[in-house]
């Protein structure tokens, strides 16, 4: 392992980690919005958005992830846009990711008691969404953090579909390296048993930080 990160350092550093990073930070963060606004939708009393919430969380949640992927780097670049494997890989690692995070964020919103939003914040005058905005939501997310940080670092992992579209990640480079290095084991050691360690691992401790902190 030492030799291989004296050897290929660089390219599983400052390329496929820097990668891996700046795809997970996208695709959290927009999983996460994606992923909140159709909660939200799911739980408004207005039907046809329901429905419309519903469709895309059950599309996205039964769909491999990979199915996703390939068909944003295959399908689109030929009838619609040319996209790099990276920007391919994170915008199905955001569509998968955020149907998830939406189930979760949707369990929050049903455990807060139905008695604050219809019979505090609505006869108070506040509409469906400022009483989402500022009662309902914070209190579901506190509640939901534990499984919001698994989704968390499943993303993380997840990442590594961008290996199968040319996005020079982890496992991209991983998969280069042990090719040309014939030292699988080794190889992937590095990759899997240290350096998605040193992503997942301090976003595990902030997400139990946050939920003593919030508890």
């Amino acid at each position: 392992m030492i030799e291989i990160f004296q050897n290929y350092g660089d390219a599983l550093l400052r390329g496929g980690f820097g990668e891996t990073i700046l795809c997970s930070i996208i695709a959290l963060i927009f999983a996460l919005i994606i992923g909140s606004g159709f909660a939200i939708l799911e739980s408004t009393p207005i039907r046809w958005l329901r429905i419309i919430a519903r469709a895309y969380i059950e599309l996205f949640r039964n769909i491999p992830l990979l199915v996703i992927t390939m068909f944003f780097y295959v399908v689109i670049p030929m009838y619609v846009l040319d996209i790099s494997g990276f920007v391919a890989g994170t915008i199905g690692l955001i569509l998968y990711s955020s149907a998830f995070i939406a189930e979760t964020v949707r369990a929050g919103i049903q455990s807060v008691d139905t008695g604050q939003m219809e019979g505090g914040a609505r006869a108070n005058g506040l509409t469906f969404w400022q009483a989402m905005r500022y009662i309902i939501l914070p209190q579901a997310f506190r509640y939901v953090l534990p499984p919001l940080g698994n989704q968390f670092i499943n993303l993380v992992k997840n990442s590594s579909v961008l290996a199968f579209v040319a996005g020079f990640d982890l496992m991209y480079q991983g998969n280069v390296i042990a090719s040309d290095s014939l030292q699988s084991m080794s190889t992937y050691m590095c990759v899997g048993g240290v350096l998605y360690l040193i992503i997942t691992l301090p976003l595990s401790y902030y997400m139990r930080y946050l939920e003593h902190r919030l508890s």
